[in-house]
């Protein structure tokens, strides 16, 4: 009688491992198709909105001062502002005619990962920035100064 029991616990072994690795086999071995879509929208230019905004560290003849920058973001997702470079001659104020030289110069801001949310304005403030050298005219005291840069914004 001992026999007869194992005879039959056998078979059903192998027939549930033969189920289960014909499972196994279709799983990894099945195939379909389909199809799908997904559109690319257009990011709309982030923009400089004031650059009138007084620094936190201000620009002394010899030394360097912050640039603080006002950015608008109009696209429905946040931006990332990358890089900030100067784009052209720095200027005076016109209450300053007698600052012939500026003396101002810009360093590039590179590396940057400071985040602009959507639809949104945010100032964003460059530490150390702007120099101006001790070369500056006299009549440079006091003067606000235009710095044209380009930003370089990207997705989040």
């Amino acid at each position: 009688m001992i026999s007869r029991p194992l005879l039959l616990i056998a078979p059903a072994v192998c027939v549930a491992v033969g189920l289960a690795s014909g499972a196994a086999y279709a799983y990894f071995t099945s195939s379909g198709t389909g199809t799908g879509s997904a559109s690319v929208g257009i990011m709309q230019t982030v923009t400089i909105a004031s650059a009138t905004v007084s620094p936190s560290t201000p620009l002394l003849p010899g030394g360097s001062g912050d640039v603080t920058l006002e950015v608008t973001n109009p696209n429905a997702f946040d931006a990332t502002l990358v890089s900030v470079a100067g784009a052209g001659t720095i200027t005076a104020d016109s209450g300053h005619p007698g600052c012939t030289t500026t003396g101002v110069t810009f360093t590039d801001q590179t590396g940057l990962s400071t985040d602009i949310p959507a639809d949104s304005t945010t100032e964003i403030n460059l530490p150390g920035a702007a120099s101006m050298s001790a070369a500056s005219s006299p009549g440079c005291q006091g003067a606000t100064f235009s710095i044209p840069v380009t930003i370089t914004v990207q997705q989040s």
